[in-house]
C-alpha cells in the first residue's frame, strides 16, 4: 500500500479506539520492568509488567506472537483471544510501531522461546506512520540522519553508539572531577569572533544593536578564570564553525577544553594519555580497539614525533622561511597539485598538515615542535623561539586534541595576536580581544591547556566512520518540499 493509504487505515483504527472509550495516547504506566531484567530473572509463570514498542506481529491462526522492544532489548509476547477476553478487540486495532503496556505471566513456548502471555493490554501511543523498510532496518543514510528517531528504532546498534557516547562524556567528567577540576560554563554567544581560527556564524542582538558570534572556542574565557583564581577548570562545550562538512567535520561540534594552573604542555600530555587510554579500556574492555578494520593500540606511552623535523624532512621547510619560499618548496615536492601563487604561511601549513595526515599511523601519536607563528596563544620553546610549546595528537590519521604551555606574558600576547591577525585574510571578522589581554595584565599563572574533540573521540571508540554517526541530529541541507 501507499503511505497515505497506510496512514488512513491507522487513523481509522485510532478513531475506533476512541469510539470504544480507549485513549489512543495513554498516560502514566507504572511498575514496568525492563526487558533485560525480565529475561535475567525469568521464571515460569512469574507475573510481570512491561512496556515498549510493538516491533513485529506474527499471525498463527487463533493466536498471535509479537515482539516488544524497550531500551534494553526485545521480548516475545503471546496474544490469545481466550486469554485477553474483551481486550481482544483492542489488540486487533494494534499495528507495528504502536507503544503499549502489557501485563501477564512468563512461560516458555514449545520452541524453547521465553515469552510473556499477555493478559492485560494498555494502549500508550498509536503510531500513524509505519516503521521504515517493512521494519527490517533503515539503510538510507540521508533518512537516517534526518530522522534519527527512525534510525534508532530500526537499527538498535545506533542507540548503542549514543549510549556509549553518554558513558564517554560521563567518564571524562569523573576523571577530571577526581583530579579537582571544576566544570564551568562560558558564553556561547560572544561579542567577537575569537579564541581560535575559523569562520564564525554571525548574527545580530536587537536589544543591544550589536553584532554577535556563535562561539568558535571557549579558550579566552576559560583563561580569564585562571586569572580569577579558578586554578583547574574544564568545559564540555558546543562550538560552531561556518566551514565545510565532511566525515570529520560538522558545523556544530563538541569539545572538551581544560586548563590547569602551574602546569604546562607536559602535564597535558600525561592527562591526554591517561584519560583516553583508560576511556578506551572502560568503553571497549581493552587498550586495543578495532576501528574500521584496523587495530588501534592506546597502550601508554604514545609515540612522540617532531612536527618541525617532519616538515623539514618532507618539504625542506624551515620556520623562518617566507610564505613565497614555503609555497615554492611545497610545489616542488608535489608538482601539479597546487595552482595558487600566493598564500599566507599559516595557509601553507594547513596544506602541509593535510599531507602529513596522509602518512599518520593508526596508533596515537603526539606531534610536538610546532612553528611559533602557528601558535599565537602558546609559549615559545626557550631553546628555540621559532618553535612553540605545543602538541597535537592524532589517532587513525585524525586530529583528536591540541595543547599548549599557555602564554601568560601580556605584552608578548598582544604582539602575537597582532601578527596572527595579519593572517586573517579570509573572513576579516576577527579582532584582538583587548579585555583578554587586560586580564593577563592582572597576572595569569603559568598553565597548561588542552582541547579534545569529543565527536572524533566517540568515532574511534564506537568504530563509526563518520562524525554524523555520533551526532544525534547533524545539520543537514534542507530538502525542497
Amino acid at each position: 500500500m501507499e503511505l497515505d493509504e497506510i496512514r488512513q487505515i491507522r487513523e481509522q483504527k485510532r478513531e475506533a479506539l476512541k469510539a470504544a472509550g480507549i485513549a489512543p495516547y495513554g498516560a502514566r504506566f507504572d511498575n514496568a520492568t525492563s526487558v533485560q531484567d525480565i529475561l535475567a530473572g525469568f521464571a515460569e509463570e512469574k507475573p510481570v509488567v512491561a512496556a515498549g514498542r510493538l516491533m513485529a506481529l506474527r499471525d498463527h491462526g487463533k493466536v498471535f506472537f509479537a515482539d516488544l522492544m524497550d531500551r534494553t532489548g526485545r521480548l516475545q509476547l503471546f496474544f490469545k483471544e481466550a486469554v485477553l477476553g474483551e481486550q481482544w478487540a483492542v489488540f486487533r486495532l494494534l499495528d507495528i510501531g504502536d507503544i503499549i503496556g502489557v501485563e501477564g505471566h512468563l512461560f516458555t513456548t514449545k520452541m524453547g522461546q521465553q515469552s510473556l502471555r499477555v493478559e492485560r493490554l494498555t494502549v500508550l501511543s498509536k503510531a500513524l506512520m509505519p516503521l521504515p523498510e517493512k521494519w527490517h532496518g533503515l539503510k538510507d543514510v540521508d533518512i537516517r540522519y534526518r530522522q534519527r528517531y527512525l534510525d534508532m528504532i530500526a537499527n538498535p546498534g545506533v542507540r548503542d553508539v549514543f549510549i556509549k557516547r553518554s558513558r564517554i562524556v560521563s567518564a571524562i567528567r569523573h576523571f577530571l572531577d577526581s583530579r579537582q577540576f571544576l566544570e564551568v560554563e562560558t558564553p556561547m554567544l560572544q561579542p567577537m569572533a575569537g579564541g581560535a581560527r575559523g569562520r564564525p556564524f554571525q548574527s545580530k542582538h536587537n536589544a543591544y544593536n550589536m553584532d554577535v558570534f556563535l562561539r568558535i572556542a571557549p579558550e579566552l574565557y576559560l583563561k580569564r578564570l585562571l586569572v580569577g583564581g579558578m586554578e583547574r577548570v574544564y568545559e564540555i562545550n558546543r562550538n560552531f564553525r561556518n566551514e565545510g562538512v565532511s566525515t570529520r567535520h560538522n558545523p556544530e561540534f563538541t569539545m572538551l577544553e581544560l586548563y590547569q594552573a602551574y602546569a604546562d604542555m607536559d602535564d597535558m600530555m600525561e592527562i591526554a594519555e591517561t584519560l583516553i587510554s583508560e576511556l578506551a579500556r572502560e568503553i571497549t574492555g581493552d587498550y586495543k580497539v578495532q576501528y574500521q578494520g584496523k587495530t588501534i593500540d592506546f597502550t601508554r606511552p604514545w609515540k612522540r614525533v617532531s612536527f618541525a623535523g617532519l616538515v623539514k624532512e618532507k618539504f625542506d621547510i624551515n620556520p623562518a622561511d617566507s610564505a613565497e619560499l614555503m609555497l615554492e618548496k611545497v610545489k616542488a615536492r608535489r608538482p601539479g597539485h597546487y595552482k595558487v601563487d600566493r598564500l599566507t604561511r599559516s595557509a601553507i601549513m594547513k596544506i602541509v598538515e593535510e599531507v602529513l595526515d596522509e602518512d599518520a599511523t593508526i596508533d596515537p601519536v603526539f606531534f610536538v615542535d610546532y612553528f611559533t607563528f602557528l601558535c599565537p596563544l602558546a609559549k615559545t620553546d626557550p631553546a628555540d623561539p621559532a618553535l612553540s610549546r605545543r602538541f597535537e595528537f592524532f589517532v587513525a590519521g585524525m586530529e583528536i586534541g591540541n595543547a599548549y604551555s599557555e602564554l601568560n606574558d601580556p605584552a608578548e600576547q598582544r604582539l602575537r595576536l597582532e601578527e596572527d591577525l595579519k593572517d586573517d585574510t579570509e573572513t576579516g571578522l576577527r579582532c584582538i580581544d583587548d579585555d583578554f589581554v587586560r586580564a593577563l595584565e592582572h597576572g595569569m599563572p603559568p598553565a597548561g591547556g588542552m582541547g579534545i574533540g569529543i565527536d572524533r573521540l566517540v568515532m574511534l571508540l564506537t568504530d563509526s566512520p563518520s562524525i554524523r554517526d555520533v551526532i544525534l541530529f547533524p545539520l543537514m541541507k534542507q530538502l525542497d518540499l
